[in-house]
């Protein structure tokens, strides 16, 4: 298998995994994808974080704002691996509910991926809504 491949592999096992429990209220998924090392940082559509303190907020807010997922699906657009980086760019199509209110919503994002250890893991995610 090649490094595109094995990283396509764990795109769409793991890492999807870890987004759909993070829209059913469990971060924990998440939190095990990504990085433990700095920097990390999101710029997310609703919330931004710098920093494993701040992630670690982020990711328990979001944990506690999301919860009954019906779908998850993310489009992949491109996405490429060079030595031990790489990164994606698609859409995310979601249906959950936020706050309690059910939601559907796509949004725009590009997440850059960092090998540790011999494992794939985030270490910077930019995701915005897609305008109408």
């Amino acid at each position: 298998m090649t490094d595109r491949e094995d990283f396509l592999a764990w795109v769409t096992s793991d890492l999807r995994h870890a987004e759909q429990a993070l829209h059913n209220g469990d971060p924990e998924p998440r939190r095990a994808v990504w990085s433990r090392k700095e920097p990390v940082s999101v710029m997310g559509a609703w919330r931004n974080a710098l920093g494993q303190l701040a992630l670690h907020d982020l990711f328990t807010h979001l944990g506690e704002s999301f919860s009954d997922c019906v779908s998850y699906e993310f489009e992949l657009q491109s996405y490429d691996v060079v030595g031990d980086m790489a990164y994606t760019v698609g859409l995310e199509h979601t249906s959950t509910s936020v706050n309690g209110e059910a939601r559907s919503y796509v949004l725009r994002a590009t997440q850059v991926y960092r090998r540790e250890d011999g494992q794939w893991k985030v270490v910077h995610r930019h995701a915005d809504t897609v305008g109408g």
